[in-house]
């Protein structure tokens, strides 16, 4: 797999673009993790209906769900961290609606 390759724009972002951009990129972590969670509670639901599981593969199935909710759970509050940084050190609403720094 290669590097990723990040363009330079033309024009210079501003303030209130790269917050916009960090805020998005927050959001779509967001719906990412609740993906991962979903994919989990129904991996949970498929290893219940099975007819001949066992309990140990069933502990099994069950300590792996457990793994993944607290690895989200770490990963949201990094999330709520950059939020909060963001909100407390880079956004100030304008009163025309507009952010401004």
């Amino acid at each position: 797999m290669s590097m990723p390759v990040i363009s330079m724009p033309c024009n210079p972002i501003t303030m209130c673009q790269a917050v916009t951009n960090l805020i998005e990129s927050i959001a779509l972590e967001e719906t990412a993790l609740s993906h991962i969670l979903n994919a989990e509670g129904e991996k949970l639901q498929k290893a219940i209906a099975m007819e001949c599981i066992s309990v140990a593969a069933l502990l099994e199935v069950n300590e792996s769900v457990v793994n993944m909710v607290a690895a989200v759970s770490s990963l949201e509050g990094a999330l709520k961290e950059k939020l909060e940084f963001i909100s407390n050190n880079l956004y100030y609403p304008s009163r025309d609606g507009e952010c401004c720094r």
